[in-house]
């Protein structure tokens, strides 16, 4: 059984009143969507609120949900990129990521205390550099270099078309190299690029 097809049958279990089968979905997806909210706002506390205002109403809006219109993670995407850039909007200018906080959600670490360190300087900065994008380069950017979703599923999530997505990636990580060449730092933007989620 497929993943989508996992999750739709999470979801007709959860209709019919199984909660178990609820709890097997927020066990699958809250990881996720607390990774993808965190990269979109660089703030723990956000991405948080996120992740539980996903799932608050999910339980609401799980009528209105078609699989046939897109795959249900690309629903949870949609409706948490929903949440935080309404926050976001509310509460400019941006902050500034915790250095070291959530490091997993970029890069892993290694067992050479130097590289480590640079890693780490690297990762804080392309970080601050995503996080300083607009919002609809980041989101394209964290959706499919970060989360790894197809360009079909990152549409659905967006809300735009396949082609207007593939258009705001390709802005987005030509922007994102420009922003780390300016600040004078080898980009490792390049083997985000090369290799999708690299970087997860």
């Amino acid at each position: 059984m497929s993943e989508r097809q996992q999750d739709e049958d999470l979801v007709l279990r959860i209709r019919a009143g199984d909660e178990a089968a609820f709890t097997d979905l927020y066990r699958r997806w809250q990881g996720p969507i607390y990774r993808f909210a965190y990269r979109m706002s660089g703030r723990a506390a956000l991405a948080e609120d996120a992740t539980q205002e996903v799932f608050m109403a999910l339980i609401q809006t799980l009528d209105r949900y078609d699989p046939r219109r897109g795959p249900l993670g690309s629903y949870l995407y949609g409706m948490a990129r929903n949440h935080v850039l309404r926050r976001l909007e509310r509460e400019r200018p941006y902050l500034p990521i915790a250095e070291g906080a959530e490091a997993h959600s970029f890069g892993t670490a290694t067992d050479d205390p130097q590289a480590e360190v640079l890693q780490r300087e690297q990762l804080a900065l392309l970080r601050a550099t995503v996080l300083s994008l607009p919002a609809h380069y980041r989101e394209a950017i964290v959706l499919c270099d970060l989360q790894l979703l197809s360009y079909d599923e990152a549409a659905a999530a967006i809300g735009c078309a396949v082609g207007t997505l593939r258009s705001r990636l390709h802005r987005g990580r030509a922007l994102l190299s420009d922003r780390m060449r300016s600040r004078e730092v080898e980009s490792p933007a390049p083997h985000l690029f090369k290799v999708r989620g690299a970087m997860s």
